[in-house]
């Protein structure tokens, strides 16, 4: 009686992480776009084989680049992404929260889709400050 409660209940508690994983693969918490520089892309992992990178995105010229993290889990993709490192693009992604361990890689970040950037984005001009006439 004993081990057909602990195998039920192996099954169900199997089940239901099966179920979890499924859900959290196939429903994105959120997805949206980024652009910047690919400067950083390799595939990682001792067991678990992803590709993750590292997006440069600049606001204003001369401003601290903000970094955005992000793992690319299809190999054409992939492709694509290595192709345009170094230059400016514009990045898919979907964020999926939940998932155990970095197996599925080490960001929540999995982008789906690239395209590239041709053109760079106007320079900022700082607004001038009108400054009053010297005094006679």
């Amino acid at each position: 009686m004993f081990k057909r409660i602990a195998a039920l209940s192996l099954a169900v508690a199997i089940g239901a992480l099966a179920a979890y994983l499924a859900l959290v693969f196939e429903f994105s918490y959120a997805s949206g776009e980024r652009a910047g520089w690919v400067q950083k892309f390799s595939r990682k992992g001792w067991i678990c084989k992803t590709w993750e990178g590292e997006l440069a995105m600049v606001s204003l010229p001369g401003s601290t680049p903000e970094k955005f993290y992000f793992t690319v889990r299809d190999d054409a993709v992939a492709a694509r992404v290595s192709q345009g490192v170094g230059q400016r693009v514009r990045l898919h992604y979907e964020q999926h929260r939940g998932l155990p361990g970095d197996c599925f890689g080490e960001t929540g970040y999995w982008v789906n889709g690239v395209t590239p950037l041709a053109d760079a984005p106007p320079a900022a001009v700082p607004p001038t400050i009108p400054t009053a006439p010297p005094a006679h």
